[in-house]
């Protein structure tokens, strides 16, 4: 049987999700696939599994078929093209793995099972008996990190390092709560974690019992779906469905959250269980007849661009791209969360687009007369103000989510799929377009945009007083430490110019919190990337703001052997706060003042004080020589705190509520559109 709660238990939490779901009154299945964001239950806007029972017509196609966790490995694609070979299965189908054991065993031996190596978390009585075999356990590696967020961030940075789900664990009340930010971010940008929580005990459920808090409920709206177990004998299945979930289709965030006396009772624990998930089937297959209708755009089009977003990078389809761009010629532009899916230095690249894109990137979408999106989804600082946005453009619009097509703006070719999948088949119907002699010319078009490119260039402006521009110092960084690294980001300043001034040329290779916009991501999200990926070079890009919400991570960094890299660009404030109140509050500076002019704290003595290295420049000639240094220290972490021109801002930027034709590439300068309607 499904896990279900006690009806008698939770009768009032059920009242409250209820209310908090508006214009929804259905009575969901309690333990079965929550629809958050579903369009089946009318809701708002994330294709979902649908519940066990559910009988919702939008599914009545799809086979009620059982998936079981036994299935021969093979490449599932997911997630916008996700592997789900994470999932490594030791028995065959026809010799299951039975053995009597507690709910807390069973739960770390499926962990084991599913192939999970590193789990980031903080124990707490609720979930405190499962801490006790994973103390036990040779496979599963626990990381006790600072605070629930640090671990959920973690667990984000090892899953966009490693494309595996990645762990996180909490105890409940406060614990599970303290995931939330993490698991949003998750969410915003389509991360695969499992978030591991500890519940109290079933009959003391919907009682406001000690350290209680109703996440299931909490999470429903940023998570692409949750569990609340209260039988011990659903946690094998449960956790092979959760991992399933969070790595197919568009990948996200999946929470289970686990009664403690579920944990506590005696159960008999089988492997491989058979999953419930009927109806949830991600179409991962694109329609042949949309892709020959796009291969016939392309032949057509005289202005085309290829907008690329993350979706092609989960997709693991960089190889896939770069062939369509060379064999038709046309212009890629990546956003925020594709940087390097698309090499930097390909001669196609003309940038990041949208609110602090390239000139060339933002110009090449307004003068458009077909954009090809993939893997994107036409977010609001891509497109500026949205009824001004590309207005000549047909689209092509492919994307595993088919709640994203059509979402923002109208695709005269919607494309379900896995990006891989569709370039994979777009590759054969454009060949075919040039065998019968249609090829795209784009030879006026590209005059055009190398004149934006030569003419509007990234650059920045020296302090006239002779301090250290970021600037500067990030294009160092990335020359200095090279393509290989991953580079991490919180959100802000620091954020837009490690996309601007650091040359990315492989996929994956910039982390960053793009759709929350999550102060505090990018230290621990270091830690889970380094994690995952020991053999690699890892520095984090964080403003001093967003530095101090998590800088307790580097206790974990120093005690666990984690030797990240931290360069904490300090101009002593807010800094993309600061320039907004300087371009739209006539410079009346509320709130945003760090007043680290008087060093408090100090980021060289604070790490010192948790065990890790730290240097301070804020000399330009002196930059070279600190990267230089840090980059020689391999045994503990390193902090590099450079002190910088506090007035530095990031341009080019469109303001918000504005069209991208607005577009400044200084303060009071904007570059000069050719008039190519009569093109049109």
């Amino acid at each position: 049987m499904p896990a279900t709660p006690c009806r008698q238990g939770i009768a009032n939490r059920l009242s409250r999700i209820l209310r908090h779901v508006s214009g929804d009154l259905t009575p969901r299945p309690a333990q079965g696939l929550s629809l958050r964001h579903a369009s089946l239950w009318g809701l708002q806007r994330r294709a979902r599994p649908v519940p066990e029972r559910s009988t919702s017509p939008a599914r009545r196609s799809l086979t009620n078929e059982s998936p079981t966790c036994a299935q021969p490995q093979r490449r599932r694609p997911g997630g916008r093209g996700l592997f789900y070979g994470h999932t490594q299965l030791s028995q065959a189908r026809n010799e299951p793995m039975t053995e009597q054991m507690t709910g807390a065993q069973a739960l770390v031996r499926a962990l084991e099972q599913v192939g999970v190596d590193t789990v980031f978390g903080i124990p707490g009585g609720a979930i405190l008996p499962a801490y006790d075999p994973l103390y036990d356990s040779a496979k599963v590696r626990h990381v006790l990190v600072r605070h629930e967020q640090g671990a959920g961030h973690a667990a984000e940075g090892y899953a966009q390092a490693t494309g595996r789900v990645g762990v996180c664990m909490a105890t409940s009340g406060p614990g599970a709560t303290n995931l939330v930010t993490a698991i949003a971010d998750a969410y915003m940008d389509s991360v695969p974690i499992v978030a591991i929580t500890g519940q109290v005990a079933t009959p003391l459920i919907g009682t406001d019992a000690f350290q209680e808090a109703d996440i299931s409920g909490i999470t429903m709206p940023i998570t692409k779906h949750n569990f609340l177990v209260t039988d011990a004998g659903d946690i094998p299945r449960i956790i092979a469905e959760a991992f399933h979930i969070a790595s197919t289709g568009r990948p996200g965030p999946v929470l289970v959250d686990i009664a403690k006396d579920a944990l506590q009772a005696t159960t008999t624990f089988s492997w491989p269980p058979v999953m419930r998930l009927p109806g949830y089937r991600p179409v991962t297959r694109p329609h042949s007849k949309q892709i020959r209708e796009a291969a016939r755009l392309i032949a057509e089009a005289r202005r085309p661009v290829l907008y690329v977003g993350g979706g092609v990078h989960k997709a693991r389809a960089s190889a896939e791209l770069a062939e369509l761009a060379e064999l038709t010629g046309i212009p890629v532009i990546t956003t925020l969360m594709a940087r390097g899916t698309f090499p930097d230095s390909h001669r196609l690249h003309l940038g990041m687009p949208g609110m602090h894109g390239t000139v060339a990137a933002v110009g090449a979408l307004q003068r458009s007369d077909l954009i090809i999106a993939l893997g994107t989804r036409f977010d609001d600082r891509v497109t500026g103000r949205l009824d001004t946005f590309a207005p000549h453009a047909k689209i092509v619009h492919a994307d595993i989510d088919p709640a994203e097509i059509s979402k923002n703006r109208h695709a005269d070719v919607p494309i379900v799929g896995d990006c891989r999948e569709v370039l994979t088949e777009l590759l054969t119907a454009v060949r075919h377009e040039h065998a019968e002699g249609r090829t795209g010319d784009y030879t006026a078009w590209w005059t055009t945009l190398n004149g934006y490119r030569d003419t509007y260039p990234l650059g920045y402006d020296e302090a006239e007083d002779g301090s250290l521009s970021p600037q500067y110092v990030i294009k160092r960084i990335g020359e200095m430490v090279g393509p290989d690294a991953i580079y991490l980001a919180g959100v802000g300043q620091h954020q837009m110019w490690a996309s601007q001034f650091i040359g990315y040329q492989n996929p994956g290779t910039f982390i960053n919190s793009g759709g929350a916009g999550t102060m505090g991501f990018a230290v621990p999200a270091a830690l889970g990337a380094k994690m995952g990926r020991p053999d690699v070079a890892v520095w984090a890009i964080d403003g001093d703001g967003c530095f101090q919400m998590t800088n307790q991570e580097l206790a974990t960094c120093a005690l666990e052997g984690v030797p990240i890299k931290v360069a904490v660009i300090n101009n002593g404030n807010l800094g993309m706060v600061r320039q907004w109140q300087t371009l739209f509050y006539n410079e009346r500076y509320s709130s945003t003042d760090l007043q680290s002019v008087r060093r408090i704290p100090d980021f060289v003595k604070l790490a010192e004080a948790y065990g890790c290295v730290g240097l301070r420049c804020e000399r330009p000639e002196d930059v070279d020589a600190t990267i230089a240094k840090a980059m020689e220290i391999n045994d503990v972490p390193v902090v590099i705190d450079f002190v910088v021109h506090k007035d530095a801002m990031v341009w080019p930027m469109v303001a918000a509520g504005t069209g991208n034709d607005d577009i400044k590439v200084a303060r009071d300068m904007a570059p000069v559109w050719e008039n190519e309607e009569d093109e049109a």
